[in-house]
């Protein structure tokens, strides 16, 4: 299973080389579903897989100016609050039963999953929205409100799925900072790094590590990104996120109905 395992993260490099984020999403299904972690376990994976193959991708955009370094802090500050709180207090209170009502059990885990898919079903419907931008200026304390509400926010969804974000924060960047799109998914993936290594702190002192599977499988997915932004070059991006998002719809229903059953 761990060959499968390792074949899967080299797709997910590929898909976030080609898309500029979209395969983190993929991780926690890949870790839960086919290698048989736990949704804690495999969220806290998640940060650290996601959030090593960001850094990776956000160093690649920097090197072509495509980073707004200052805009990327300003948003990360108040999002690694919520991803850290998340991690560290919340995830761990959550009771295993949530809820118990004649035949009807809701557990943890399953808690975790539902809301992994809807996340996920989200996230397909906000990339094959056409979306269009309000250009309407903003007062300065309306921004920072804003700002620190919307980041605060992603970063708890963050914190709790164990996905990158980056279908929440490039919108965020495109309509509050108003830069334009290919800085937008350069600074995604620069704020995307740090609100998942810093949630991935939250864990380490409560979870054995396995390191010796996650160095491999975060390298595996690094060398994806290589290969993703190679084919890049040769295909229609406006396909392959249409594409991509069809199948990240079938899989949040996969997920829903296998878990509700």
């Amino acid at each position: 299973m761990e060959v499968i395992g390792f074949i899967g993260a080299f797709f997910i490099g590929i898909v976030i080389g080609l898309t500029g984020g979209g395969g983190s999403i993929l991780t926690v299904p890949l870790l839960v579903y086919v290698l048989g972690y736990n949704p804690v376990v495999s969220a806290a994976y998640s940060l650290f897989i996601v959030g090593t193959s960001s850094a990776f991708g956000a160093f690649l955009n920097y090197r072509k100016k495509l980073v707004a370094i200052k805009t990327g802090i300003i948003f990360a500050i108040p999002s690694f609050i919520g991803v850290f709180v998340t991690r560290k207090y919340i995830v761990p209170n959550i009771p295993e039963i949530i809820f118990n009502i004649d035949t009807i059990t809701l557990t943890k885990n399953t808690f975790l999953m539902l809301f992994f898919a809807v996340i996920m079903l989200l996230a397909a419907l906000s990339m094959l929205k056409k979306t269009k931008l309000n250009l309407k200026e903003v007062t300065k304390k309306h921004y920072l409100i804003k700002i620190i509400l919307q980041n605060i926010t992603i970063g708890i969804v963050i914190g709790l799925v164990g996905a990158g974000g980056g279908f929440l924060i490039i919108p965020s960047l495109l309509l509050i900072a108003k830069i334009p799109m290919k800085k937008a998914i350069g600074t995604s993936m620069f704020i995307i790094a740090i609100n998942s290594l810093i949630g991935f702190l939250g864990d380490v002192q409560s979870l054995d590590i396995n390191w010796k599977f996650l160095i491999p499988f975060t390298i595996i997915s690094m060398a994806g990104i290589f290969t993703g932004n190679y084919i890049s070059k040769y295909i229609n991006e406006h396909q392959l996120k249409k594409g991509f998002a069809y199948f990240v719809l079938v899989m949040a229903l996969v997920i829903a109905f296998k878990e509700l059953m």
